[in-house]
């Protein structure tokens, strides 16, 4: 399990004030009128940020920092991640799990039989879709009800039924 989200990418500054504007790679955009603070890696090391304000630009968010009031200050984070803490990251609802906390899932068939590992998760318009390594390749699965029958995060397990069609 995973201690940090990714919640955006900063993408370019914006102005000559140290504003940034960053392309948010959350599904819940509203989490930027609330955020408080991010972690920003640079790939060598991790910053604390303070968030002083956010909008909205676009498909863009504006974000100013505590403390960084130049745009020399942030030029050269361009194309750094920004991530919030298990902590601080947006609570989750009943029988709601983390997308990060699917990764390495181990996954059973309904019939009691391994079938593979959760290897990554792809968002659709529709549903969630996990991709799953079985016999040496990659099963798409689509996170509907018939098919995906249990998410047990602490047993680190993934129930799954194999409908008709889904291995061919």
């Amino acid at each position: 399990m995973t201690d940090l989200f990714r919640v955006g990418v900063i993408a370019n500054t914006h102005g000559l004030r140290g504003e940034v504007k960053v392309f948010p790679t959350t599904g819940e955009l509203d989490r930027f009128n609330y955020l408080k603070e991010v972690i920003l890696d640079t790939g060598k090391e991790k910053k604390e940020l303070e968030v002083v304000s956010a909008r909205f630009f676009k498909n863009l968010v504006i974000v100013k920092f505590k403390g960084i009031d130049n745009i020399n200050d942030i030029e050269k984070y361009k194309g750094c991640d920004l991530y919030v803490t298990r902590e601080n990251a947006i609570p989750l609802k009943e029988g709601e799990c983390y997308i990060a906390d699917l990764y390495g899932l181990k996954v059973v068939t309904d019939k009691g039989e391994d079938f593979g590992i959760i290897k990554d998760v792809m968002e659709t318009g529709a549903n969630l879709v996990f991709v799953v390594w079985h016999n040496k390749k990659e099963v798409l699965l689509p996170d509907i009800p018939e098919c995906i029958l249990d998410v047990n995060i602490e047993k680190q397990l993934v129930t799954v039924h194999i409908m008709k069609g889904l291995l061919d």
